[in-house]
Protein backbone atom coordinates (compact mmCIF):
# COMPACT_ATOMS: atom_id res chain seq x y z
CA UNK A 1 0.00 0.00 0.00
CA UNK A 2 2.54 2.19 1.05
CA UNK A 3 4.50 1.49 -2.34
CA UNK A 4 1.35 2.66 -3.75
CA UNK A 5 1.07 6.13 -2.40
CA UNK A 6 4.76 6.66 -3.34
CA UNK A 7 3.97 5.85 -6.74
CA UNK A 8 1.11 8.16 -6.93
CA UNK A 9 3.31 10.88 -5.34
CA UNK A 10 6.35 10.25 -8.13
CA UNK A 11 3.93 12.62 -10.81
CA UNK A 12 3.20 15.11 -8.16
CA UNK A 13 7.06 15.90 -7.55
CA UNK A 14 8.47 15.73 -10.62
CA UNK A 15 9.85 19.01 -11.79
CA UNK A 16 8.06 20.88 -14.96
CA UNK A 17 10.78 21.74 -16.64
CA UNK A 18 13.01 18.34 -16.49
CA UNK A 19 9.89 16.37 -16.12
CA UNK A 20 12.56 14.44 -13.61
CA UNK A 21 12.37 14.23 -9.44
CA UNK A 22 12.95 17.79 -8.40
CA UNK A 23 16.16 18.54 -7.35
CA UNK A 24 16.78 21.12 -4.46
CA UNK A 25 13.43 22.09 -4.81
CA UNK A 26 11.68 25.65 -4.18
CA UNK A 27 8.57 26.82 -4.84
CA UNK A 28 7.79 30.08 -5.74
CA UNK A 29 5.20 32.66 -5.24
CA UNK A 30 2.30 31.29 -7.37
CA UNK A 31 2.93 27.74 -5.64
CA UNK A 32 4.36 25.94 -8.50
CA UNK A 33 7.39 24.61 -7.45
CA UNK A 34 10.28 23.43 -9.64
CA UNK A 35 13.99 22.50 -9.79
CA UNK A 36 16.53 25.13 -7.89
CA UNK A 37 18.87 24.74 -11.28
CA UNK A 38 15.64 24.79 -13.85
CA UNK A 39 13.86 28.31 -12.35
CA UNK A 40 16.83 29.87 -11.98
CA UNK A 41 18.14 28.94 -15.56
CA UNK A 42 14.50 30.20 -16.80
CA UNK A 43 14.62 33.62 -15.37
CA UNK A 44 18.17 34.36 -16.19
CA UNK A 45 17.18 34.33 -18.88
CA UNK A 46 14.65 36.90 -18.35
CA UNK A 47 16.80 39.01 -16.64
CA UNK A 48 17.20 41.49 -19.83
CA UNK A 49 13.23 42.32 -20.05
CA UNK A 50 13.08 42.58 -15.91
CA UNK A 51 9.83 40.24 -15.53
CA UNK A 52 10.25 36.94 -14.52
CA UNK A 53 7.08 34.83 -15.04
CA UNK A 54 6.38 31.45 -14.09
CA UNK A 55 6.87 28.32 -16.52
CA UNK A 56 4.23 26.80 -15.80
CA UNK A 57 0.83 29.48 -15.52
CA UNK A 58 2.85 32.40 -16.63
CA UNK A 59 2.41 34.63 -13.44
CA UNK A 60 4.57 37.35 -13.75
CA UNK A 61 6.77 39.09 -10.93
CA UNK A 62 8.75 42.02 -10.10
CA UNK A 63 11.62 42.23 -9.13
CA UNK A 64 13.11 38.94 -9.56
CA UNK A 65 12.11 36.25 -6.36
CA UNK A 66 14.29 35.59 -3.87
CA UNK A 67 13.77 31.94 -3.97
CA UNK A 68 15.20 28.64 -1.28
CA UNK A 69 15.71 25.59 -0.58
CA UNK A 70 12.27 23.68 0.47
CA UNK A 71 13.66 21.20 2.92
CA UNK A 72 10.58 18.95 3.60
CA UNK A 73 9.69 18.75 -0.06
CA UNK A 74 13.61 17.81 -0.41
CA UNK A 75 13.32 14.73 2.36
CA UNK A 76 10.42 13.59 0.35
CA UNK A 77 11.80 13.53 -3.04
CA UNK A 78 15.40 11.69 -1.38
CA UNK A 79 13.31 9.15 -0.17
CA UNK A 80 11.49 8.46 -3.34
CA UNK A 81 15.57 8.40 -4.62
CA UNK A 82 16.53 5.58 -1.57
CA UNK A 83 13.80 3.49 -2.31
CA UNK A 84 14.88 3.25 -6.26
CA UNK A 85 11.59 4.86 -7.23
CA UNK A 86 12.43 7.72 -9.59
CA UNK A 87 10.83 9.73 -11.62
CA UNK A 88 11.01 9.37 -15.07
CA UNK A 89 9.08 10.80 -18.30
CA UNK A 90 7.37 8.33 -20.44
CA UNK A 91 9.10 6.96 -23.29
CA UNK A 92 6.36 7.98 -25.72
CA UNK A 93 7.36 11.43 -24.59
CA UNK A 94 10.64 11.54 -25.56
CA UNK A 95 11.47 13.40 -28.43
CA UNK A 96 12.88 11.40 -31.62
CA UNK A 97 15.11 13.03 -34.65
CA UNK A 98 11.78 13.72 -37.06
CA UNK A 99 10.28 15.35 -33.75
CA UNK A 100 9.52 19.04 -32.53
CA UNK A 101 11.59 19.54 -28.80
CA UNK A 102 9.83 21.29 -26.28
CA UNK A 103 11.44 24.46 -25.75
CA UNK A 104 11.06 24.05 -22.45
CA UNK A 105 12.34 21.28 -21.28
CA UNK A 106 15.78 21.16 -20.24
CA UNK A 107 18.38 18.11 -20.11
CA UNK A 108 16.33 15.21 -21.99
CA UNK A 109 13.82 16.89 -24.21
CA UNK A 110 10.33 15.86 -25.02
CA UNK A 111 8.49 15.94 -28.01
CA UNK A 112 6.01 19.16 -28.34
CA UNK A 113 2.28 18.59 -29.35
CA UNK A 114 1.59 21.87 -30.02
CA UNK A 115 3.97 25.17 -31.10
CA UNK A 116 2.31 28.82 -29.56
CA UNK A 117 2.45 31.93 -32.27
CA UNK A 118 2.35 34.48 -29.97
CA UNK A 119 4.85 32.48 -27.25
CA UNK A 120 7.20 32.26 -30.47
CA UNK A 121 7.50 28.27 -28.71
CA UNK A 122 6.44 24.72 -28.42
CA UNK A 123 5.67 22.78 -25.75
CA UNK A 124 5.67 19.23 -24.70
CA UNK A 125 2.08 17.89 -22.72
CA UNK A 126 3.60 18.95 -19.39
CA UNK A 127 4.27 22.34 -20.32
CA UNK A 128 1.70 23.04 -22.45
CA UNK A 129 -0.96 22.49 -19.73
CA UNK A 130 -1.04 26.49 -18.74
CA UNK A 131 -1.87 27.25 -21.74
CA UNK A 132 -5.45 25.38 -21.18
CA UNK A 133 -5.38 26.13 -17.59
CA UNK A 134 -4.30 29.82 -17.12
CA UNK A 135 -6.43 32.78 -18.26
CA UNK A 136 -3.36 34.64 -19.31
CA UNK A 137 -2.85 32.17 -22.31
CA UNK A 138 -6.66 32.29 -23.22
CA UNK A 139 -5.99 34.92 -26.34
CA UNK A 140 -2.60 32.68 -27.70
CA UNK A 141 -2.77 30.82 -30.82
CA UNK A 142 -1.72 26.85 -30.69
CA UNK A 143 -0.81 25.32 -33.66
CA UNK A 144 0.43 22.10 -34.57
CA UNK A 145 4.10 21.56 -33.38
CA UNK A 146 6.10 22.85 -35.96
CA UNK A 147 10.41 23.89 -36.49
CA UNK A 148 9.43 26.70 -38.88
CA UNK A 149 7.56 28.83 -36.25
CA UNK A 150 10.80 32.01 -37.14
CA UNK A 151 9.20 32.14 -40.88
CA UNK A 152 5.51 33.63 -39.47
CA UNK A 153 7.44 36.25 -37.63
CA UNK A 154 8.23 39.60 -39.78
CA UNK A 155 12.01 40.12 -40.38
CA UNK A 156 11.52 43.52 -40.23
CA UNK A 157 8.93 44.33 -37.21
CA UNK A 158 9.25 40.84 -35.03
CA UNK A 159 5.73 40.71 -35.22
CA UNK A 160 3.25 37.99 -36.49
CA UNK A 161 2.69 37.77 -39.62
CA UNK A 162 -1.06 37.74 -39.90
CA UNK A 163 -1.95 40.40 -43.03
CA UNK A 164 -1.87 38.76 -46.77
CA UNK A 165 -0.98 41.24 -49.42
CA UNK A 166 -2.45 40.80 -52.91
CA UNK A 167 -0.78 43.44 -54.18
CA UNK A 168 3.09 41.82 -53.54
CA UNK A 169 1.78 38.78 -53.04
CA UNK A 170 3.44 38.05 -49.61
CA UNK A 171 2.74 37.66 -46.01
CA UNK A 172 3.36 40.28 -43.77
CA UNK A 173 2.46 42.03 -40.34
CA UNK A 174 0.04 44.55 -39.21
CA UNK A 175 2.97 46.89 -38.77
CA UNK A 176 3.67 46.38 -42.45
CA UNK A 177 0.49 47.39 -43.29
CA UNK A 178 0.88 51.12 -42.48
CA UNK A 179 4.52 51.10 -43.67
CA UNK A 180 5.84 49.61 -46.98
CA UNK A 181 2.58 48.27 -47.58
CA UNK A 182 0.63 51.21 -46.92
CA UNK A 183 -2.65 51.08 -49.70
CA UNK A 184 -1.89 47.53 -50.84
CA UNK A 185 -4.90 45.27 -51.18
CA UNK A 186 -4.75 43.03 -47.95
CA UNK A 187 -6.88 40.94 -46.08
CA UNK A 188 -6.14 38.27 -43.56
CA UNK A 189 -3.87 35.54 -43.84
CA UNK A 190 -7.13 33.26 -43.57
CA UNK A 191 -9.15 35.06 -46.00
CA UNK A 192 -6.06 34.86 -48.32
CA UNK A 193 -5.77 31.40 -47.31
CA UNK A 194 -9.42 30.56 -48.37
CA UNK A 195 -9.11 32.42 -52.01
CA UNK A 196 -5.77 30.73 -52.13
CA UNK A 197 -7.45 27.73 -51.86
CA UNK A 198 -9.97 28.30 -54.32
CA UNK A 199 -7.07 28.79 -56.81
CA UNK A 200 -5.24 25.79 -55.54
CA UNK A 201 -8.68 23.42 -56.29
CA UNK A 202 -9.36 24.82 -59.85
CA UNK A 203 -5.20 24.67 -60.06
CA UNK A 204 -5.63 20.75 -59.02
CA UNK A 205 -8.73 20.07 -61.30
CA UNK A 206 -6.90 21.62 -63.87
CA UNK A 207 -4.13 19.44 -63.67
CA UNK A 208 -5.85 16.44 -62.93
CA UNK A 209 -7.75 17.01 -66.12
CA UNK A 210 -4.76 17.46 -67.98
CA UNK A 211 -3.17 14.21 -66.55
CA UNK A 212 -6.52 11.97 -67.48
CA UNK A 213 -5.98 13.69 -70.79
CA UNK A 214 -2.32 12.69 -71.02
CA UNK A 215 -2.96 9.13 -69.59
CA UNK A 216 -5.62 8.76 -72.52
CA UNK A 217 -2.91 9.94 -75.09
CA UNK A 218 0.06 7.52 -73.64
CA UNK A 219 -2.55 5.00 -73.60
CA UNK A 220 -3.53 5.55 -77.49
CA UNK A 221 -0.12 5.79 -78.27
CA UNK A 222 0.70 2.86 -76.37
CA UNK A 223 -2.22 1.10 -78.56
CA UNK A 224 -1.26 2.14 -81.70
CA UNK A 225 2.73 1.33 -81.36
CA UNK A 226 1.29 -1.99 -80.87
CA UNK A 227 -0.96 -1.86 -83.85
CA UNK A 228 1.82 -0.43 -85.51
CA UNK A 229 4.11 -3.72 -84.47
CA UNK A 230 1.66 -5.98 -85.40
CA UNK A 231 1.50 -4.60 -88.76
CA UNK A 232 4.92 -4.29 -88.86
CA UNK A 233 5.03 -8.12 -87.90
CA UNK A 234 2.37 -9.12 -90.16
CA UNK A 235 4.27 -6.98 -93.42
CA UNK A 236 7.33 -8.71 -92.46
CA UNK A 237 5.18 -12.29 -92.76
CA UNK A 238 3.60 -11.67 -96.11
CA UNK A 239 6.69 -9.96 -97.48
CA UNK A 240 8.69 -13.54 -97.06
CA UNK A 241 5.55 -15.64 -97.90
CA UNK A 242 5.28 -13.50 -100.88
CA UNK A 243 8.88 -13.84 -101.83
CA UNK A 244 8.70 -17.49 -100.89
CA UNK A 245 6.15 -18.09 -103.58
CA UNK A 246 7.74 -16.01 -105.99
CA UNK A 247 11.01 -17.88 -105.83
CA UNK A 248 8.75 -21.13 -105.45
CA UNK A 249 7.42 -20.01 -109.28
CA UNK A 250 10.31 -19.00 -110.60
CA UNK A 251 11.96 -22.00 -109.49
CA UNK A 252 8.77 -23.84 -111.20
CA UNK A 253 9.15 -21.76 -114.28
CA UNK A 254 12.96 -22.87 -114.08
CA UNK A 255 12.38 -26.45 -114.08
CA UNK A 256 9.58 -26.30 -117.05
CA UNK A 257 11.93 -24.35 -119.13
CA UNK A 258 14.70 -27.11 -118.34
CA UNK A 259 12.56 -29.74 -119.56
CA UNK A 260 11.26 -28.04 -122.20
CA UNK A 261 15.20 -27.71 -123.55
CA UNK A 262 15.91 -31.62 -122.46
CA UNK A 263 13.08 -32.92 -124.02
CA UNK A 264 13.53 -31.02 -127.16
CA UNK A 265 17.48 -31.90 -127.00
CA UNK A 266 16.53 -35.64 -126.43
CA UNK A 267 13.80 -35.70 -129.30
CA UNK A 268 16.26 -34.02 -131.61
CA UNK A 269 19.47 -36.57 -130.99
CA UNK A 270 17.03 -39.33 -130.82
CA UNK A 271 16.36 -38.64 -134.46
CA UNK A 272 20.00 -38.10 -134.88
CA UNK A 273 20.96 -41.29 -133.98
CA UNK A 274 18.17 -42.71 -136.41
CA UNK A 275 19.29 -40.86 -139.69
CA UNK A 276 22.75 -41.74 -138.32
CA UNK A 277 21.93 -45.66 -138.22
CA UNK A 278 20.32 -45.45 -141.57
CA UNK A 279 23.48 -43.26 -142.79
CA UNK A 280 25.72 -45.93 -141.55
CA UNK A 281 23.71 -48.98 -142.72
CA UNK A 282 23.93 -47.22 -146.67
CA UNK A 283 27.55 -46.68 -146.06
CA UNK A 284 27.87 -50.33 -145.45
CA UNK A 285 26.37 -50.98 -148.34
CA UNK A 286 27.63 -48.55 -150.78
CA UNK A 287 31.46 -49.60 -149.36
CA UNK A 288 30.04 -53.50 -150.11
CA UNK A 289 28.98 -52.60 -153.98
CA UNK A 290 32.38 -50.64 -154.36
CA UNK A 291 34.07 -53.20 -153.23
CA UNK A 292 32.22 -55.92 -156.01
CA UNK A 293 32.70 -53.53 -158.88
CA UNK A 294 36.91 -52.99 -158.13
CA UNK A 295 36.40 -57.03 -158.02
CA UNK A 296 34.89 -56.90 -161.01
CA UNK A 297 37.19 -54.26 -162.35
CA UNK A 298 39.99 -56.72 -162.32
CA UNK A 299 37.74 -60.21 -163.82
CA UNK A 300 39.99 -60.82 -167.01
CA UNK A 301 37.28 -63.38 -168.10
CA UNK A 302 34.86 -61.34 -170.44
CA UNK A 303 31.69 -63.96 -170.06
CA UNK A 304 32.08 -63.72 -166.07
CA UNK A 305 32.84 -59.98 -166.26
CA UNK A 306 29.53 -59.41 -168.46
CA UNK A 307 27.08 -61.53 -165.75
CA UNK A 308 28.25 -60.49 -163.23
CA UNK A 309 28.14 -56.54 -164.33
CA UNK A 310 24.52 -56.65 -164.37
CA UNK A 311 24.22 -57.66 -160.50
CA UNK A 312 26.65 -54.72 -160.20
CA UNK A 313 25.02 -51.97 -162.13
CA UNK A 314 21.39 -52.76 -160.60
CA UNK A 315 21.05 -49.69 -157.82
CA UNK A 316 20.08 -50.74 -154.78
CA UNK A 317 17.38 -49.15 -152.90
CA UNK A 318 18.45 -46.43 -150.87
CA UNK A 319 15.67 -44.37 -148.62
CA UNK A 320 15.44 -40.49 -149.14
CA UNK A 321 16.83 -39.59 -145.70
CA UNK A 322 16.19 -36.28 -144.20
CA UNK A 323 18.57 -33.28 -144.05
CA UNK A 324 19.68 -32.87 -140.54
CA UNK A 325 21.75 -29.71 -139.44
CA UNK A 326 23.45 -28.80 -136.51
CA UNK A 327 25.26 -25.44 -136.07
CA UNK A 328 28.28 -24.86 -134.71
CA UNK A 329 26.58 -22.93 -131.58
CA UNK A 330 23.51 -24.57 -129.83
CA UNK A 331 20.47 -23.71 -131.19
CA UNK A 332 18.88 -22.77 -128.07
CA UNK A 333 20.81 -19.34 -127.93
CA UNK A 334 16.96 -17.24 -128.32
CA UNK A 335 16.18 -19.78 -125.09
CA UNK A 336 19.43 -17.78 -123.63
CA UNK A 337 18.35 -14.53 -125.08
CA UNK A 338 14.25 -14.58 -123.80
CA UNK A 339 15.86 -15.92 -119.99
CA UNK A 340 18.41 -12.99 -119.89
CA UNK A 341 15.14 -10.47 -120.79
CA UNK A 342 12.99 -11.88 -117.99
CA UNK A 343 15.62 -11.24 -115.49
CA UNK A 344 15.92 -7.68 -116.77
CA UNK A 345 11.72 -7.17 -116.56
CA UNK A 346 11.69 -8.53 -113.34
CA UNK A 347 14.19 -6.47 -111.85
CA UNK A 348 12.71 -3.92 -113.73
CA UNK A 349 9.14 -4.83 -112.36
CA UNK A 350 11.22 -4.93 -108.86
CA UNK A 351 12.69 -1.71 -108.42
CA UNK A 352 9.81 -0.05 -110.02
CA UNK A 353 7.69 -1.42 -107.12
CA UNK A 354 10.43 -1.00 -104.39
CA UNK A 355 11.01 2.47 -104.65
CA UNK A 356 6.95 3.10 -103.47
CA UNK A 357 7.86 0.82 -99.97
CA UNK A 358 10.30 3.17 -98.34
CA UNK A 359 7.97 6.48 -98.56
CA UNK A 360 5.12 4.12 -97.04
CA UNK A 361 6.99 2.96 -94.41
CA UNK A 362 8.15 6.58 -93.56
CA UNK A 363 4.41 7.60 -93.32
CA UNK A 364 4.07 4.66 -90.77
CA UNK A 365 1.27 3.21 -92.46
CA UNK A 366 2.32 0.28 -94.16
CA UNK A 367 1.08 -0.52 -97.49
CA UNK A 368 2.08 -3.46 -98.61
CA UNK A 369 1.96 -3.02 -102.72
CA UNK A 370 0.53 -6.18 -104.72
CA UNK A 371 3.29 -8.67 -106.25
CA UNK A 372 4.08 -8.30 -109.53
CA UNK A 373 2.44 -10.39 -111.77
CA UNK A 374 5.00 -12.54 -114.16
CA UNK A 375 2.95 -13.17 -117.21
CA UNK A 376 4.08 -15.22 -120.50
CA UNK A 377 4.00 -12.11 -122.41
CA UNK A 378 6.57 -10.97 -119.85
CA UNK A 379 8.34 -13.87 -120.06
CA UNK A 380 8.32 -13.59 -123.88
CA UNK A 381 10.36 -16.89 -124.51
CA UNK A 382 11.31 -18.70 -127.13
CA UNK A 383 11.83 -22.05 -127.68
CA UNK A 384 11.53 -24.81 -130.20
CA UNK A 385 7.99 -26.26 -130.73
CA UNK A 386 6.90 -28.94 -128.10
CA UNK A 387 3.75 -30.13 -126.49
CA UNK A 388 3.75 -28.18 -122.97
CA UNK A 389 3.38 -30.63 -119.76
CA UNK A 390 -0.22 -30.50 -118.09
CA UNK A 391 1.68 -28.23 -115.16
CA UNK A 392 2.73 -25.54 -117.65
CA UNK A 393 -0.88 -25.70 -119.28
CA UNK A 394 -2.22 -24.87 -115.74
CA UNK A 395 0.19 -22.17 -114.72
CA UNK A 396 -0.33 -20.67 -118.43
CA UNK A 397 -4.13 -20.24 -117.84
CA UNK A 398 -3.54 -19.03 -114.50
CA UNK A 399 -1.70 -15.85 -115.47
Amino acid sequence: MAEANISVAQDQFSCPICLDLIKDPVAISCGHTFCMVCISGCWDQEDQKGVYSCPQCRQTFTPRPVVSKNSMLAEVVETLKNTGLQATRPAHCSAGPEDVECDFCTGRKSKAIKSCLVCLASFCETHLQPHYESPAFKKHKLVEASRRLQEQICSQHDKLLEVYCHTDQQCICMLCTMDEHKGHDTVSVAAGRADKQKQLLEMQGNSKQRIQEREKELQELIKAMETHKMSAQTAVQETERIFTELIKSIERRCSELTALIRAQEEAAVSRAEEVMKQLEQEIAELKRRDAEMEELSHTEDPVQFLQSFQSVATPTGSSNLPIITFSSTLTFEDVITSVSQLRENVEECYNAEFVKIPSGVRDVHILSPPPPRITMQMLNIKIPPHEPTPEAQKTDSQC
